[in-house]
């Protein structure tokens, strides 16, 4: 090589296709530039030598000082190729202080709202992209089956529908015009596939699923975001059918890149390659586990560390050839050529950063996404407080009626961090942020309560009680490729001196608000539970405050469905607020005085009691009765599920078309009439059910929706179109097809067989 091929190389060459740019730095890579490019390692680490030494071509988990660092040091390499930076901007950048932090997927998809999602991925994508990230692994696209498991606040709930519908929006917005837009990061579908599917709830646990099933519900959501555009893949930590999915060949090449035609970029999860040696124990050596990883066509692998030395070996051993790892490498080149970082390394932009990260637009949406975020499952008639009333210029409610006292009570009802969820500030990823994101930002519901109620009202507050407390789990502080190990949840004692101040402060208060439910120790990889109650001295404190007689709100502020207990029936309301984020205080102090409507529904299901486990609507038909012997298997609150404070009534359902063929459309309306004396959005739900089926198949599934703005009194028709397509099952032999016989059309409020209209229609052969 000449120092004039060097000086002027045709790969830095911006007029060249890319195609020519790529064959021309592939001819001047050495083998270990080639393994560095497909490595992905996490910056906290010695950023020198992940560069110099082993050439990573992608970084995640860098501070703002160590990306700019990595950039610098890129600039003294050979080739100098530019860093793709990755981060879990899961719902708002998620490490970046001054952030706007959304609500958590599960809470965004309470809305069903795609615009809204859309607009939320965006805003993320606008602060991302400033800071010099240019790839969130997001969206999830895991079906929550199982609510013990730890990570069911970042999915969009249980439905496949439901779930393509919203992650599809997310794609849109976080890629926005393309990877030339310089507000455009690249989105990640995770985790292909069949992740959430686990054995006891636990994480990462083996997925006991046959390609059937993957193909009837797990596998159509990535199907639909992989036609939507998005750029990368995220494959499962788990294994099916004793196949570790990073080697799957079955998933990966038959279906993902030989069906769906997939030419995005694979990355593995994190050390997926590395866990193949250390705990499934199913490669002898890093050697090994690194042939079969780049044999079965991953592009990036996560933080294995091992993977450099590992590969290397393989080569030498001829487990791999050298040209084995050009089409991987390939493709991580071309996400780089694409966004131009050669011209461009999207480095930090402060003008930037200061024009959108935690804007006043952003902080507006959060607002509006935390309203959208919650569900209203009980009310007894006691909320909204002031039916009447409208917010000032300030936003607090103006007083029509006499002061009023209310306590603030819970362990939650103050607690900012714990509002955002999992993927933020304090949940133990980001060690450059080590008091989670601004308390400023933030607020809770007792500010909420404090800064919205009329000023006249009194508010007080007391805690009520304790959740947990950590040990060292007996096993040790570090799993074997040292990671940290979750520490052990000790549940609180009730203290009998904070029960006695909440309870003195309902008893001196005309509304109690108790804000109850789990906390980050609880929540996220690694930490699922065994059971699904409140955990510590919660439920002590919900009896004491039930005991006193004075009517009272819960607010359930948990990542996910958990089995309330029996004081909760005794309240006036319930809300569900799925880690609704920084506006979430705000947004639950509206709906509770009514300065906005309660809208959200149930994008899943709610357990009376951990053994029922699994709960969710579309499980499959043939079961011995509908009950256990001492309990029966109806959920708490169903999918779909939600109330507003006025009611809607459906009515006159009509099918146009009774008998339709299997390339036919289905035409169909419903009435939906605002019998309340409040405005309303009403998520009218449309399910099929398939009467006789060839295999067994689920009783029914969510098929459309429609979002309705009703004024008092209005009624609205409400049509839609259903591709007879979309009545398809996947059959004895795996091939999904449309069956022809009877069909019904079920419309409603909710899944709940009760709730919904019905009307049949016919597909003929």
């Amino acid at each position: 090589m000449t120092t004039a091929d060097i000086a002027a190389p045709l790969y830095l060459d911006a007029a060249r296709p890319v195609a020519e740019r790529i064959a021309d730095l592939l001819s001047r890579m050495t083998v270990e530039e080639k393994i560095g490019q497909m490595m992905q390692l996490d910056a906290r680490d010695d950023i020198e030598d992940q560069v110099l030494r082993r050439h990573v071509g992608s970084i995640l988990h860098a501070s703002p000082e160590r990306l700019l660092r990595a950039h610098d040091l890129v600039a003294q390499t050979r080739l100098g190729i530019p860093l793709l930076v990755g981060e879990d901007c899961i719902h708002g950048h998620s490490f970046f202080e001054g952030a706007t932090i959304f609500p958590t997927q599960l809470g965004m998809a309470a809305s069903w709202d795609t615009e809204l999602v859309e607009q939320i991925a965006r805003a993320t994508a606008e602060e991302v992209s400033a800071t010099g990230v240019h790839w969130t692994f997001s969206p999830v696209l895991c079906i929550a089956r199982d609510l013990r498991w730890g990570r069911v606040g970042e999915t969009f709930g249980e439905d496949p529908f439901l779930i393509g519908e919203l992650a599809s929006a997310m794609v849109r917005g976080y890629q926005g015009n393309g990877l030339a837009d310089e507000t455009a990061i690249l989105a990640t579908a995770k985790h292909f596939a069949g992740y959430s599917e686990t054995q006891g709830g636990r994480d990462a646990s083996e997925a006991d699923i046959s390609r059937r099933k993957l193909r009837s519900w797990f596998l159509p959501p990535f199907e639909r975001v992989a036609k939507e555009g998005c750029r990368t893949f995220m494959l499962g930590y788990q294994s099916t059918d004793g196949v570790p999915i990073t080697i799957n060949d079955w998933l990966l090449s038959d279906v993902l890149r030989g069906e769906w035609g997939y030419t995005g970029t694979l990355i593995t999860d994190w050390d997926n390659v590395g866990r193949m040696v250390w705990e499934q124990r199913v490669q002898p050596d890093y050697a090994h586990a690194a042939a079969a990883a780049v044999r079965a066509g991953n592009d990036m692998i996560m933080t294995t560390p091992g993977f450099f030395d590992g590969a290397r070996e393989a080569i030498e051993r001829g487990l791999l050839t050298e040209s084995d790892l050009d089409p991987a490498v390939a493709r991580i080149l071309l996400l780089k050529f694409e966004f131009g970082l050669f011209e461009n390394p999207r480095r930090p932009d402060r003008a930037r950063i200061e024009a959108s990260v935690g804007s006043t637009p952003h902080a507006a949406l959060n607002l509006e996404a935390a309203r959208r975020s919650l569900v209203l499952l009980r009310n007894d008639g006691t909320l909204p407080l002031l039916p009447d009333s409208s917010a000032d210029d300030t936003g607090r409610a103006r007083d029509h009626a006499a002061p009023r006292r209310i306590a603030v009570l819970g362990p939650l009802a103050d607690d900012a961090q714990t509002q955002l969820g999992d993927w933020a500030g304090s949940s133990g990823q980001a060690d450059w942020l080590p008091d989670g994101h601004l308390r400023e930002m933030i607020t809770t519901v007792l500010d909420g309560m404090t800064r919205v109620a009329p000023e006249s009202w009194v508010i007080e507050s007391a805690e009520g009680a304790r959740i947990l407390s950590l040990e060292e789990d007996p096993a040790g502080a570090f799993f074997p490729d040292g990671q940290p190990r979750p520490q052990v949840v000790v549940p609180a004692e009730p203290d009998p001196a904070l029960i006695a101040d909440a309870v003195a402060a309902a008893r001196r208060a005309d509304l109690a608000v108790v804000v109850v439910g789990d906390r980050i120790e609880l929540v996220g990889e690694g930490r699922s539970t065994a059971t699904l109650e409140l955990i510590g001295a919660q439920v002590a404190l919900l009896d004491a405050v039930a005991a006193t007689g004075t009517p009272f709100v819960v607010v359930l502020l948990a990542s996910k469905p958990l089995v309330l207990p029996p004081a909760v029936e005794r309240a006036a309301a319930l809300i569900w607020a799925a880690s609704p984020g920084m506006e979430g205080g705000r947004a639950i102090a509206e709906v509770i005085l009514g300065l906005t409507e309660p809208t959200g529904r149930l994008p899943i299901s709610f357990a009376r009691h951990a053994g029922q486990q699994p709960t969710y609507y579309n499980q499959i038909r043939g079961q011995h009765g509908d009950r256990y012997a001492d309990l029966t298997q109806s959920p708490a609150f169903v999918f779909g599920e939600g109330l507003s404070y006025t009611s809607v009534d459906y009515d006159d359902l009509r099918i146009t078309e009774s008998e339709v063929g299997p390339t036919d459309v289905v035409r169909a309306q419903v009435r939906v009439t605002n019998s309340g004396d409040r405005p309303t959005r009403e998520t009218v739900q449309v399910y099929v059910r398939d009467r006789v089926t060839s295999v067994s198949w689920a009783d029914r599934e969510l098929k459309a929706y429609r979002r309705v703005d009703l004024a008092p009194g209005e009624s609205r028709e409400v049509s839609w179109e259903l591709p007879v397509s979309a009545c398809s099952l996947v059959d004895a032999r795996g091939e999904r097809r449309v069956e022809a016989g009877e069909f019904d059309l079920l419309v409603g409020p909710s899944s709940r067989e009760d709730h919904l209209l019905s009307a049949t229609f016919t597909v003929t052969e």
